[in-house]
């Protein structure tokens, strides 16, 4: 019998847990000790409170899904950007001229994650100047500051996977 989403378990190596996803050959567990891990429906485990899988259940993929859908539609979080592959788990190494000064090392991911905020607070700003009540050629003026911020930037373009979520520094994004 494959256990449906809500079962409680006891994994002998993970300990209590839920089942937050099913497929015919894996259970996405949620445990209290060791977070999200993924087991073989056929492994060992004590069942503590069985639920049975029913074909209407949402999944926890599901539900994540339209969350995230719903967050985007309604909110000013933007979509999810991805680091170039090169790039990932890489260390940004900031070295004084100074050989007496020891040298600053920033995870990449880390700096992109800050990169890409800065682009997306950059974006509600232009939102919110282009539905403002400034007249027309205060509107142009600062369009034209966000644009050379935008070009400023094009330097991390670098660090992106995907060369539509690039900085742009001209009007035309």
């Amino acid at each position: 019998m494959i256990l449906g989403i809500g079962s409680r378990i006891n994994h002998p190596e993970y300990g209590v847990g839920v089942v937050t996803n099913v497929t015919s050959k894996m259970y996405w567990v949620t445990f209290v000790d060791n977070g999200l891990e993924t087991i073989d429906v056929d492994s060992e485990f004590e069942v503590i409170d069985g639920v049975a899988n029913e074909v209407d259940t949402v999944s926890f993929y599901e539900v994540e899904k339209t969350m995230r859908e719903l967050l985007k539609r309604y909110s000013d979080i933007s979509e999810i950007v991805p680091i170039a592959d090169k790039w990932k788990q890489g260390t940004l190494i900031l070295q004084p001229a100074d050989a007496n000064l020891s040298s600053k090392e920033i995870p990449i991911d880390t700096f992109f994650h800050k990169i890409v905020m800065v682009r997306d607070r950059i974006r509600v700003m232009e939102q919110k100047i282009n539905s403002s009540d400034l007249d027309d050629q205060n509107k142009v003026d600062l369009q034209q500051y966000i644009s050379r911020i935008y070009g400023s930037l094009t330097t991390f373009n670098v660090l992106f996977s995907n060369k539509s979520q690039h900085f742009v520094g001209s009007s035309k994004k």
